[in-house]
């Protein structure tokens, strides 16, 4: 069964922190580079973080430094800790493979993340 559940969002002011988690089944995350992808209002879903299964990491520049990829392989979970975050980080984000968007065809629900004041 394929299944992605992210978890965690929520409502932060500016500067704030949140860490978001992810729960895959096997088919999509083993093996897999996984990655964190984020939608905002009226934009394109995009990429902002991935890690393979090693461990080694990229971030969007956009991100770079304020958030942290990291994965649970024993658990089959993917987690973003969310630092300093910024009104520009508001969207839905998506844990999924990191692969072209145009070849994943199943998503999760995902989880708002809204930065506010």
């Amino acid at each position: 069964q394929v299944q992605l559940v992210e978890s965690g969002g929520g409502l932060v002011q500016p500067g704030g922190s949140l860490r978001l988690s992810c729960a895959a089944s096997g088919s999509i995350f083993s093996g897999n580079r996984m990655g964190w992808y984020r939608q905002a209002p009226g934009k394109q879903r995009e990429l902002v973080a991935s890690i393979t299964r090693g461990g080694n990491t990229n971030y969007a520049d956009s991100v770079k430094g304020r958030f942290a990829i990291s994965r649970d392989n024993a658990k089959n979970m993917v987690y973003l800790q969310m630092n300093s975050l910024k009104p520009e980080d508001t969207a839905v984000y998506y844990c999924n493979a990191d692969r072209p968007i145009n070849t994943l065809d199943y998503w999760g629900q995902g989880t708002q993340v809204t930065v506010s004041s």
